[in-house]
Order: C-alpha cells, then structure tokens, then sequence
C-alpha cells in the first residue's frame, strides 16, 4: 500500500487489533481503533474511514446490527472479520452491505488482498453519473434506481449487480466475475446465491406487461445488460 489509507477497527479483543496494525503496516496507514460497536460507529462517522474491519462478537451490540447501521448512510468499504464460519452468517453479514468475510483465523496475505480489492471496488467505476436505457434510470451518485420515473428499492446486493451490469452494458459479465466484485474471492462458486439475487433484481426491474428483458442470461457463462432491448 502506498499511500496512507485511514483504517477504522471495531474490535473488542487488543491482541487481534495490535495483529491487525502489525499486518497491514502501522507506518503506512492511520488507524482509529473501537473496542464496542456504539464507539465504532461513532469513529466511522467522525473520521471518514476509506475502510472499516468489523468483528461481529462485540460486547454491546452484534456487528450485523453496527453494519446495518452504518449502511444507512455509508458506503465505506466494511471487511466482516469472524469467527462465525457458517454459511449463512456469512450470507446475512454480505446481505446487510458487507463487501467481504474474512472466517478467523486467517492469513497476513488473505487479509490484505481483501483490503486491496475492497479499496479498489470503493473507487468510483462508471465513467458516467447516470445511466439510462429505456424507461431504467440508474443515478450512480444520488444511488437512486427509477423505473419510468418511480424509484424503486433495491437491497446493497442487487444494487451492486445492477452497477456492475450497467458499468458493462452490452457485455456478457460471467457468474465469477459478478460473484467475485460482490461477495468476494470466497464466493466465486456461489452460484446459488448469485441465481437467487438476480432473480429478484429482475423481478423488480423486468417484471411489467409488454416490458422487454433487460438482463439477459448467458447460459453457463453469465449475465447481460441490453439496453438496445428496452
């Protein structure tokens, strides 16, 4: 990492927060460090964080109520750390906004290629404000989704689908790529997960009479943004 990014740890145990500092580089970054889930959203608020590294044990709330929380009016890029390793607190965590799931233990270089793709993800990709095709409306800075002019509601997930179809527009974007830039390298071979998501996100935004599809499936391969189709 070359330049200095601001960490914020919401972290109740200090061994694991000094390992945290010591793996990512105490000299290269500037860190804010909560022991409680009340004391790090605060930081989060306050400091502006490029990246937040959140354990869900903590001793006042549970992380996914922090997270829950955060996301209300935060798009920062937020690294659940746990040693909760099922799949569906896995699946619950990335649900409610979380961009990445490191099960502990874990390895220094695990870590910090999940920090380097969260940072580069938070960068903004579309070359435009807003797309439009047809009666879709997608404003990338307002983070306002309208269908012939209502907005409609879309969780962090299928927001984030419909960003990386639509920065793709008219290409085919493969289930690994999607899977990857949404739940991260783990969940490349979620499949499942990834059908079920879009699916709901096509409900929402294809569903009407004489409403061409907007998404198209790649058997096998992934998905497609038609805009020509509207």
């Amino acid at each position: 990492m070359n330049n200095p990014i601001r960490f914020v740890v919401i972290e109740d145990e200090v061994p694991i927060r000094r390992f945290l500092r010591a793996s990512l580089g105490d000299d290269e970054a500037t860190w804010y460090e909560a022991a409680t889930g009340e004391e790090g959203i605060r930081l989060v608020a306050q400091k502006n964080p490029e990246i937040v590294l959140l354990d869900l044990g903590l001793p006042d709330i549970d992380g996914l109520e922090v997270l829950r929380r955060i996301r209300e009016w935060s798009t920062v890029p937020i690294i659940v750390l746990s040693a909760r390793g099922k799949e569906n607190d896995k699946v619950g965590a990335l649900d409610q906004g979380a961009d990445d799931y490191l099960t502990k233990p874990f390895s220094v270089g695990e870590l910090m290629a999940r920090v380097r793709v969260a940072l580069r993800h938070s960068k903004p990709a579309p070359d435009v404000a807003v797309f439009e095709a047809g009666d879709l409306r997608v404003d990338f800075a307002a983070r306002v989704v309208a269908l012939a002019g209502e907005e409609i509601r879309l969780t962090q997930i299928e927001y984030k689908l419909l960003s990386i179809l639509c920065q793709h527009a008219g290409k085919v974007v493969t289930q690994k790529q999607l899977l990857t830039e949404v739940w991260g390298p783990a969940f490349e071979d979620s499949t499942h997960t990834l059908r079920v998501h879009m699916a709901n996100l096509r409900q929402k935004i294809d569903s009407g009479p004489g409403r061409h599809r907007l998404i198209q499936t790649e058997t096998g391969v992934g998905y497609r943004l038609r805009p020509d189709e509207c």
